[in-house]
């Protein structure tokens, strides 16, 4: 897979994620993901959403490498 592949399904997958919480889909809200709200910052881990894309990154990449 070359770069322009992979930049194109980085942007792809910010788009789907922000139109996602838009319809429901809570990604960087879901269990496991660590938000810290405090007054004038907030901090965001997401690790769980991380967790998910990552598997769902290496389930198109081995489909896409067969």
């Amino acid at each position: 897979m070359n770069m322009n592949t992979f930049g194109i399904f980085v942007v792809i997958t910010g788009l789907l994620i922000l139109g996602g919480r838009s319809v429901g889909i809570p990604f960087g809200r879901l269990p496991g993901d660590i938000i810290i709200e405090r007054e004038g910052f907030t901090i965001m881990f997401p690790i769980t959403t991380m967790i998910i894309l990552s598997i769902i990154w290496s389930v198109i990449r081995h489909l896409i490498a067969k």
